[in-house]
């Protein structure tokens, strides 16, 4: 691989020591490492109450469906982290975990929250094995191979002064309000007071496991390289790929799955990286991947070295855009598509018959249709992180994708990654001379409206009301169905309307063949919701 970035010219490291022998602090400048002694309020009841009475109007407005995602200082702060890493030990502890692995990404809190919350794994007895910085899906990764619960300090995509905790039990297992995290928030509110503070040598002090940081970082990058066939790769032509990390975390994947800074040898293609410097305050553009502005940069950068793909990824790396050589963005649908293909293929290889790949109600047809003629099963399932992981170990499925370019992998322990998905595209284009548009052409038979929000007084309200102009064939000719909202499905075409889980709008998606006709079913149905 050779490696070219205007800001730098090799991913960053896991840790500054992340290749030491001895432990080293948990924070990224290595100043301290907190204390996992936390002592009860000296106050008497009143304090501890209104500790208690804090913290859940904390866990209030930042605790979600599947996550804690919310503002540093107003939503989130030391203590909650600490109470979160306390109810998650409790929590997991009950059903026999003895160690959590926790991790963080380059947000400038996310290391002393990361410390915060291994302090409060270990005040509730439980052993913490803190990994430093890593992306989301390493921290999947090690919860897998490990057979760990996880907690992962990320804020995503979302902007510099957000931060949150993501939550996986042992094995990468999904984790959701309704299983699991509303246990962990009752468990955390009667956590002891935290106490910051204490030098590095301080007895229970959390600090980070460097050896195993050094293994994560090989074992990833050797899980992927083996899963899509980097590690024996041969292109066909000389291939080019760009990168933008938007200086998330991918910034230290790159050097790792791709070069040798996880010590394995460089995968034979050019990579240009963009902004790969870890830097948590965003300073090139947001790492929000979903928004067109913030793909101008790579677009312009594959255009300008006449690259073969453009790859784009969000703050924590767990999800990857795609940009063709003409710098056109890729539908997540179609990559969807293309990814099953092989993801088949290598299931039909190993002896199965007709494997399994889910797909969430707001992806194209197209994963579905080609699906099917692959071989495979398609199976539909209802939009949200949590629920897929726990459909793909129910229906066994060897693969999942969401619209929103996440991609699940039975052999990534049933956990999405976006930097998995992008090895198996590089493959792809590796093994041919075609190009990605040309690749993608035949995938993209539909125009899809994207996700359009409603603000609504009474959601419910409305989607009863779509129901029945949909029933009454205001919209086409088509079945009704109740599946996570309201959906039409037409013979050519689908539409669908569903609430928020944390907020008082209704989504709307829909796909027809032509932008004519997309345009029209949208203005349509958002002339009902909104009137």
């Amino acid at each position: 691989m050779t490696a070219v970035d205007p800001q730098r010219t090799s991913a960053a490291p896991v840790a500054d020591a992340s290749h030491a022998d001895a432990p080293v602090p948990a924070t990224a400048s290595a100043r301290t490492a907190v204390s996992a002694r936390a002592d009860a309020p000296a106050d008497g009841d009143a304090s501890a109450d209104a500790l208690r009475a804090s913290r859940s109007a904390r866990f209030d407005r930042a605790l979600g469906a599947y996550d804690l995602r919310g503002r540093i200082g107003d939503d989130l702060d030391d203590d909650l982290l600490y109470a979160l890493g306390f109810g998650a030990a409790r929590t997991f502890g009950d059903a026999g975990a003895e160690e959590i692995v926790v991790g963080c990404d380059m947000r400038p809190d996310s290391p002393r929250f990361a410390e915060a919350a291994a302090a409060g794994v270990q005040a509730a007895g439980l052993r913490a094995r803190f990994v430093g910085l890593c992306s989301t899906d390493q921290l999947y990764f090690a919860s897998g191979h490990w057979h760990l619960p996880g907690l992962m300090v990320t804020a995503s995509h979302n902007p510099a002064d957000y931060n949150g905790v993501k939550v996986c039990g042992p094995g990468a297992a999904g984790v959701s309000r309704d299983h699991g995290l509303g246990d962990i928030r009752t468990a955390a509110l009667d956590a002891p007071r935290h106490e910051a503070g204490g030098g590095a040598d301080r007895a229970g002090a959390v600090m980070v496991d460097a050896r195993g940081a050094e293994e994560l970082a090989v074992e990833f990058a050797t899980r992927l390289r083996s899963l899509t066939g980097l590690d024996r790769l041969e292109p066909v032509r000389p291939l080019t790929v760009v990168a933008d990390a938007g200086n998330g975390m991918a910034g230290k994947l790159l050097g790792e799955v791709f070069g040798t800074d996880a010590d394995l040898p460089a995968v034979p293609f050019t990579l240009i990286g963009l902004y790969t410097e870890l830097d948590g305050t965003f300073p090139n553009h947001p790492a929000n991947p979903l928004e067109p502005e913030n793909l101008v940069d790579l677009q312009a950068a594959v255009r300008t070295h006449g690259a073969d793909l453009g790859l784009a990824f969000d703050g924590d790396a767990d999800r990857c855009f795609f940009v063709d050589g003409t710098g056109s963005v890729l539908s997540p649908s179609a990559v969807g598509a293309l990814v099953a293909e092989r993801e088949i293929a290598r299931a039909q290889d190993a002896g199965e018959t007709e494997p399994v790949v889910l797909h969430n109600l707001i992806t194209s047809r197209i994963v579905a249709e080609t699906v099917a003629e692959a071989g495979g099963r398609a199976v539909r399932t209802p939009v949200g992180h949590s629920g897929i992981k726990r459909l793909m170990r129910e229906h066994d499925a060897v693969f999942a994708a969401e619209h929103s370019a996440h991609f699940y992998f039975r052999d990534f322990y049933s956990a999405d990654s976006g930097i998995l998905a992008a090895c198996h595209v590089i493959a792809m284009l590796a093994g041919t001379e075609e190009s990605a548009a040309n690749l993608i052409a035949d995938r993209e038979r539909y125009v899809a409206s994207g996700e359009i929000n409603s603000t609504v007084a009474d959601p419910d309200a409305v989607l009863a009301d779509f129901a029945a102009r949909a029933r009454a064939g205001e919209y086409g000719d088509g079945d009704v169905i109740a599946f996570d909202g309201v959906s039409l499905e037409g013979d050519d075409f689908w539409c669908n309307v569903r609430k928020s889980n944390t907020e008082p709008l209704v989504r709307f998606n829909c796909e027809t063949p032509t932008a004519e006709r997309t345009r029209a079913l949208t203005d349509a149905v958002l002339t009902s919701i909104r009137r």
